[in-house]
């Protein structure tokens, strides 16, 4: 078995962004395998989830240490993405490998790519509303779980991953995201590592059936990933990810955009501009006056009523 340390390498990055961010996993690494080390797309696909399949659990340990995890969510988005994720390689593998489902199966990446950015762009949308509204200071409520919906999100999840190996982090997060936009960045990263673990072992048992893994790049890339997603892990658990996720996202542009078969130039200026809409939306909302939002549709005039007059009201009665 040849090992490869520049597969070591690209392991150790892609690891480190998993663990720190939650996204980026197979969405980094299955193109970056398609592109740079010219493994065919099936095997790039079967042997990015045996690696994520062992990887995943490193980071899961260090957000369940540290209770970033939803464990009530974890039973309804498995209920539907195992059986997907399974459904999903179970296909591809039966119909990935001849040439022509293999070329286009790097289109279909692509698709999946710009789908898991744009999910990204709509998850820092919500972000950015909740924090105007000042929401993000608040004390955490008690998260009411909404089966059906969360569901839905697994079977979408899962599906895609076992197809393509996208979705695990960068769709799932976003999805849960729009559904319960009052988990915390550290909550959704936590809660998506951990609900990755079936997912993503139900599609690699189906492509170490039915797929094509090599065991040679997936031995290789282990050997970077594992350290580096329990540092991305420890690291996530204490600051936000508003620097790596804007490179993620010109990456994801940039890998989708080759893969579609784009000229260089519109590669190189999609990447970019993915890249700076991420830094603007990342940028901490100001928040808005105390009465402005949802409060104020209950004031006939929109007006906010002024602090100590407030005081008086609420004062007793002397």
């Amino acid at each position: 078995m040849h090992l490869d340390l520049s597969l070591a390498v690209a392991g150790a990055l892609v690891g480190l962004l998993v663990g720190l961010t939650g996204m980026g996993g197979g969405a980094l690494l299955t193109p970056l395998l398609v592109l740079f080390f010219n493994v065919p797309p099936l095997a790039a696909i079967s042997s990015d989830l045996v690696t994520s399949l062992v990887m995943k659990p490193v980071g899961a340990a260090v957000h369940l240490r540290r209770r970033t995890v939803q464990v009530g969510l974890l039973k309804w988005l498995a209920a539907g993405s195992v059986p997907s994720a399974f459904l999903g390689s179970m296909l591809i593998g039966k119909i990935g490998h001849s040439s022509s489902v293999q070329s286009n199966l790097k289109i279909v990446i692509g698709i999946a790519l710009l789908a898991s950015l744009s999910c990204t762009v709509a998850r820092q949308l919500v972000d950015r509303r909740t924090s105007r509204r000042g929401q993000g200071d608040r004390r955490p409520e008690a998260l009411i779980v909404k089966p059906g919906r969360t569901v839905a999100i697994g079977v979408i999840g899962g599906f895609a991953v076992g197809v393509t190996s996208v979705g695990a982090g960068s769709l799932i997060i976003a999805l849960l995201l729009l559904a319960y936009p009052r988990l915390s960045p550290k909550q959704l990263v936590g809660t998506d590592i951990v609900q990755a673990i079936p997912l993503v072992a139900s599609a690699a048992l189906g492509h170490l059936i039915f797929g094509e893994v090599r065991l040679s790049v997936t031995t290789s890339l282990l050997i970077g990933a594992i350290p580096a997603v329990y540092i991305g892990a420890r690291l996530s658990s204490q600051a936000p990810a508003r620097v790596t996720r804007p490179i993620i996202s010109g990456v994801l542009m940039g890998s989708a955009l080759a893969l579609l078969h784009v000229p260089a130039a519109g590669i190189v200026v999609g990447a970019l501009a993915a890249a700076a809409a991420l830094v603007i939306l990342g940028r901490p909302a100001r928040a808005l006056p105390a009465g402005v939002g949802r409060d104020h549709e209950s004031i006939p005039d929109g007006s906010i009523p002024d602090e100590a007059a407030s005081r008086e009201a609420a004062s007793p009665v002397r």
